[in-house]
């Protein structure tokens, strides 16, 4: 496996600021609470295995209290619900990203704002 150094280093960054205010966020207990091994769990923060999969970065980010979508986009994965999104109507989701790619997030978040407002 190749590894991803970033995504472990920073996966052992939030789980030990946890651990400061938590005690049952030592290595072993949240990787039993991920549904991993903490052999595993240890070598993905040391970057030596690559992350786990989108549903066990989800839970990682839920337990962490950090936002899912930049933990799976720091292990180079997408959150399943995407792909079942995109795949409901590709062509029209694939224009969509195409059209949008290159706005800023500052523009990005406006646009969501607006397509809120007008859905039920």
């Amino acid at each position: 496996m190749a590894g991803n150094p970033k995504f472990g280093k920073r996966i052992r960054e939030l789980r030990e600021a946890k651990r400061k205010v938590d005690a049952t966020f030592s290595l072993r207990q949240f990787a039993e609470k991920v549904g991993i091994s903490a052999t595993f769990l240890s070598k993905v923060e040391t970057g030596e295995f690559d992350p786990p999969k989108a549903e066990k970065i989800i839970k990682m980010a839920e337990l962490l209290g950090v936002d899912a979508d930049e933990l799976l986009a720091l292990a180079r994965k997408i959150d399943p619900e995407l792909g079942g999104i995109i795949q409901n109507q590709p062509k029209a989701m694939a224009e969509f990203l195409r059209t949008a790619r290159g706005l800023s997030a500052k523009e990005i978040e406006k646009l969501t704002q607006s397509i809120r407002r007008k859905r039920p």
